[in-house]
C-alpha cells in the first residue's frame, strides 16, 4: 500500500493526538518509513517515548537539543518526505500554516515541505464551523493542501457533532489511494455470483454454501472503477452499496443461464464467480414430497455450463475471468478450465486453505491466465481481494485496448 512511501507525522496539541500511536502503527505496517514531529503542547497528549517506540525513528518537537545544540533541520525533513500529514491539525496549528507563523518546528517543516501535505482537522464543533477556521481551510486548500474531512460523532466536550479527526485507517487509505490512484475502466460488466438453488420439490433444493460475497465485493470495486455493473445473483444475503449496479436476481441454473445469455452479447467483461450447481432434478415434484419410504432416488440431469457456452460465443474484443474452487489437483484443473472455457483468466481459491472458501469474509486466491502466469494473492479480506482482481483485470482489459 504504501511500501517505501517516507511519510512526516505532524502531531498538534488536541485530545485526538492519543490516535497517532494507532495512525504510526498502522503507517509502518503499510509499508511506510515515519518520522514524528510534535508540538510542545501535543507532548501533554501523548508520549515522544510511545511515538518513537512504534515509528523506529527519534520523534522531534525542538529545534535544536539543549544538551548539544544540535540543530533539527526541518529543511532536510521536508526534502526527505513524501508527505507530510498533520494529524491531528488543530484550529491553532491550521492558523499558523495558513499564515506562516513559524514559531515550532512543525509549521517550519511545513513551510519548507515540497511534499504533498494533509491536514486532518480535529476541534470542537463549534471551532470547527467558525468563520476564521473554515476561512483557514479554504485558504489550505487553495494552496494545494489536502484536507482530510473531519467526521462527525461524539467530541471530547461531550457535544455531538462534526470535529471528530477522521480515524488513523481513513487516513491511511488516502494516502494510499493518492499514491496508488484506482485505475478507470469504462467497460460494461457482466457478473454471476452466489449460488443456485435447483428444485427438487416447492420446498426442498439442491444448492450450495456460497454467499455470494466474493462475486459480490468485486461488483462493488468495480462499478468504483467507473465500470457499468450488471450481477445476475442467485439466492444470497448480501445487498449492493452502490446503487448504479443493477441486479438481476434468479433462483436456478437455467434461469442464471438465460438472464446471462441475453446480457452477455452487449458486454465488454464477463466475471463467473457464482457458484453453479452442476446438476438439477429431472423431475422436480409439483407438491411436497412426503416422508414414506426409508430412501429416496433422485435422477438428475447436467446443467448447462454458463461460463462454457458463453464462451463460444465470446468475441475478441471481450474478456472473460473465471473463478474456481477447488480440492485436489487445485492448479491443473484451473488451467485446463482456461482452455475449456474460453477464460482470459481464472482465480483460484482453494478448500485447503484456512480462511478461504465458502462462507468466510477472507479468501487466499491464485490467479491464473491463459499464458500459464500465477499471480499468488496472500490471505487478506474479500473487499481487500476484490481490488486486487479488479486491478488485474483493469491491467488486461486497457492493455487490449
Amino acid at each position: 500500500m504504501l511500501d517505501g512511501k517516507r511519510i512526516i507525522l505532524g502531531i498538534s496539541g488536541g485530545i485526538a493526538a492519543y490516535k497517532a500511536a494507532i495512525l504510526v502503527r498502522l503507517l509502518v505496517k503499510a509499508g511506510a518509513e515515519v518520522r514524528v514531529v510534535m508540538t510542545p503542547f501535543a507532548k501533554n497528549f501523548i508520549t515522544p517515548l510511545t511515538l518513537s517506540t512504534l515509528s523506529k525513528n527519534s520523534v522531534l518537537s525542538e529545534f535544536y537539543k539543549a544538551d548539544s545544540g544540535d540543530w533539527n533541520s526541518h529543511v532536510d525533513l521536508g526534502l526527505w518526505a513524501d508527505a507530510f500529514v498533520i494529524a491531528p491539525a488543530t484550529a491553532n496549528t491550521m492558523a499558523k500554516a495558513a499564515h506562516a507563523v513559524a514559531d515550532n518546528l512543525l509549521i517550519t517543516t511545513y513551510l519548507s515541505a515540497r511534499c504533498p501535505v494533509f491536514f486532518a482537522p480535529a476541534m470542537d464543533l463549534d471551532m470547527f464551523r467558525h468563520p476564521a477556521v473554515c476561512h483557514n481551510i479554504e485558504l489550505l486548500k487553495s494552496r494545494g493542501n489536502h484536507i482530510i474531512d473531519a467526521e462527525t460523532g461524539e467530541l471530547a466536550s461531550g457535544l455531538d457533532g462534526k470535529g471528530r479527526m477522521a480515524e488513523p485507517e481513513t487516513i491511511v487509505q488516502t494516502l494510499s489511494e493518492f499514491f496508488n490512484p484506482k485505475q478507470t475502466l469504462n467497460a460494461k460488466v457482466l457478473l454471476t455470483a452466489g449460488p443456485t438453488y435447483e428444485a427438487i420439490d416447492p420446498v426442498r433444493f439442491i444448492g450450495n454454501r456460497s454467499s455470494g460475497k466474493m462475486g459480490y465485493a468485486i461488483a462493488e470495486a468495480l462499478a468504483e472503477c467507473g465500470a457499468h455493473v450488471t450481477i445476475v445473483s442467485g439466492p444470497v444475503s448480501v445487498s449492493v452499496k452502490n446503487q448504479k449496479i443493477k441486479v438481476i436476481r434468479v433462483e436456478s441454473a437455467q434461469e442464471m443461464f438465460e438472464a446471462s445469455a441475453k446480457i452477455f452479447p452487449n458486454c465488454d467483461i464477463a466475471v463467473f464467480t457464482a457458484a453453479v450447481a452442476d446438476y438439477s432434478p429431472q423431475f422436480p415434484a409439483n407438491q411436497k414430497i412426503k416422508k414414506s419410504e426409508q430412501s429416496l432416488n433422485l435422477v438428475l440431469k447436467k446443467n448447462p455450463d454458463i461460463a462454457a457456452e458463453l464462451g463460444k460465443l465470446k468475441s475478441d474484443t471481450q474478456i472473460s475471468v473465471g473463478f474456481a474452487l477447488e480440492t485436489e489437483n487445485e492448479i491443473e484443473n484451473a488451467k485446463s478450465k482456461i482452455s475449456s472455457k474460453n477464460f482470459d483468466f481464472i482465480v483460484l481459491n482453494s478448500l485447503n486453505d484456512a480462511g478461504a472458501g465458502f462462507g468466510t469474509d477472507t479468501n487466499k486466491v491464485k490467479i491464473i491466465d491463459k499464458h500459464n502466469t500465477i499471480l499468488d494473492i496472500e490471505l487478506k479480506s474479500k473487499q481487500e481481494l476484490a481490488q486486487d482482481i479488479v486491478d488485474v483485470l483493469c491491467e488486461h482489459f486497457n492493455r487490449q485496448k
